[in-house]
């Protein structure tokens, strides 16, 4: 029952926002950019190269 519940409701809001959410995807596109930019960064060891200390010869 509740998963029903959840898909009306989901398809509800979609029907009735559509609109506005589908306006604001292009600027979460936009904000993704920085924000995978700047969490990213640490996952390959931020901007340090193979020449720099701390890189990874092998990246």
């Amino acid at each position: 029952m509740v998963a029903i519940a959840l898909a009306v409701m989901d398809f509800l809001l979609w029907e009735e926002h559509r609109a506005h959410l589908l306006g604001t995807l292009p600027w979460l596109v936009v904000l993704a950019c920085p924000l995978m930019h700047l969490f990213r960064h640490g996952g390959h060891g931020g901007h340090r190269g193979p020449g720099k200390p701390g890189g990874d010869p092998i990246d």
